[in-house]
């Protein structure tokens, strides 16, 4: 599964800025008001020290952030889950949808179309579709995990494009169908075969970033930490999984 660790980055920057607090004390403490604020290697070797004598005190307050925000995912997985079950609509939004129009049971799939388990999973889920058409809608959620992909976020807006034509799952094929051939050339041949109006396509292309960014925030909200990774009543997995599994689970999901 491709991984991607939103809260390692808010650790860092959480130990940073206590680093930068530890700083500013002991500057405080130890120069005069007029001393120049930029920190000495003298000072930084001092802090370093403190840092190396008293490393509980760092262990502590990562377990304590890493507490706060176990807890708030808790909650906001809750109240995601809420919505799933008493107001789907607002969960789907403007996504792009397939499968049986009026099920209750969605299936909310957050994806990358650079990574090669989603293209498994891509597989896979054209398999469940066809032999439950009427049992389940899938929802797409744009999960590009642009530090270790660079052709995600390119491949999701050309994506995204495409929905606005009417497209998208035509366009979601083909890329995943062509993921090792991934690149603008590729993007604008795909949409030439879709038949798509090339210049509309490229200026949407170009403020598809802002709907993107809503489904990578709802992704980080929810503590997903990679790709592909679902979501089903109130069931989360992730992975490339087999049609046996997601069957279980959907039988379980329409049961519920």
């Amino acid at each position: 599964m491709s991984k991607f660790l939103p809260a390692f980055g808010q650790v860092l920057r959480y130990l940073r800025t206590l680093l930068v607090l530890c700083s500013l004390l002991l500057l405080a403490l130890s120069l005069p008001a007029q001393a120049a604020t930029r920190i000495n290697p003298q000072l930084e070797e001092q802090i370093l020290q403190v840092i190396r004598q008293h490393p509980e005190v760092i262990i502590e307050s990562v377990q304590a952030y890493q507490q706060q925000q176990a807890q708030k995912v808790q909650k906001e997985r809750q109240a995601f889950l809420e919505d799933l079950k008493t107001n789907p609509q607002a969960v789907i939004a403007d996504s792009p949808t397939t499968g049986a129009s009026n099920s209750k049971t969605l299936l909310i799939e957050f994806s990358d179309f650079q990574c090669p388990y989603c293209a498994e999973a891509h597989q896979t889920l054209k398999k469940l579709l066809a032999k439950h058409q009427k049992d389940v809608k899938l929802v797409y959620k744009h999960f590009p995990l642009t530090p270790i992909h660079a052709e995600a976020m390119p491949a999701a807006t050309a994506a995204w494009a495409a929905q606005q034509q009417g497209k998208f799952w035509e366009y979601h094929d083909a890329l995943f169908t062509n993921q090792n051939k991934l690149g603008e050339s590729l993007y604008v041949n795909i949409a030439k075969k879709l038949n798509l109006d090339l210049a509309k396509f490229q200026t949407d292309r170009r403020i598809a970033n802002t709907a993107i960014a809503q489904d990578l925030q709802l992704a980080e909200k929810l503590g997903l930490s990679g790709t592909p990774s679902f979501i089903i009543n109130s069931e989360t997995f992730s992975g490339a999984i087999q049609l046996s599994d997601l069957e279980d689970i959907l039988a379980r999901a329409n049961n519920y």
